[in-house]
């Protein structure tokens, strides 16, 4: 029994399977090994060739910019379809059946320009200027449109009002509750006091 014994060896512990280092201990042990230093890089003037990560701030510009372009392009895509439904809208109002060629002329002239104003417009939203801004727009559109729509003709119609009426959706979409409020009593108090009669 005692030969036994002394034949058994001691067990091992068993090697573990997954080692979990800490990040910084990771990028310590890299940095050391010199790993990076030996990949081939383009010498920045008056500089070393060790791998440096780009500054959060870079990062953070690049992420915000990607992202003010996709938030604007949720906008620009429904209200490209606005402006189309009111170019479609007008020209059913009057009897008239619009072709493809015009309404393919309303929207190349028209979404451009207004992707843009909806970039800086989304950009800027939480300023008080911006804000300023789209309160007198909307109770020019909103205001402009509705005297239009009462009390001159057709061809003017549908020139000016699919663009008016975006513009007074937009608008009202991006202001904050009170002034979007406040115009909307401004717009009805105009039709009551212009007596325009919107319903024949």
């Amino acid at each position: 029994m005692v030969k036994k014994r002394k034949q058994q060896k001691p067990e091992s512990p068993a090697p573990s399977e997954g080692l979990d280092i800490p990040e910084d201990e990771q990028w310590r042990l890299i940095q050391e090994s010199g790993v990076l230093n030996q990949i081939p890089l383009e010498k920045p003037p008056g500089g070393s060739t060790a791998f440096h990560p780009p500054p959060a701030d870079v990062q953070d510009e690049d992420s915000s910019l990607s992202d003010e372009i996709f938030n604007a392009i949720l906008y620009i895509i429904p209200f490209s379809f606005c402006l189309l439904m009111m170019e479609i809208l007008i020209h059913h109002q009057y009897g008239k059946q619009p072709g493809l060629k015009v309404l393919v002329d309303r929207m190349v002239s028209g979404v451009p320009i207004m992707s843009i104003f909806i970039f800086y417009t989304m950009r800027y939203k939480n300023h008080r200027r911006m804000q300023f801004f789209l309160f007198v727009a909307s109770c020019f559109a909103g205001s402009r449109m509705l005297y239009m729509l009462a009390r001159v003709g057709f061809i003017k119609n549908m020139k000016q009002c699919p663009p008016l009426a975006t513009l007074w959706i937009y608008t009202i979409v991006q202001l904050d509750l009170g002034p979007a409020v406040l115009n909307l009593i401004f717009v009805g108090a105009y039709v009551w006091w212009k007596d325009l009669k919107l319903l024949r």
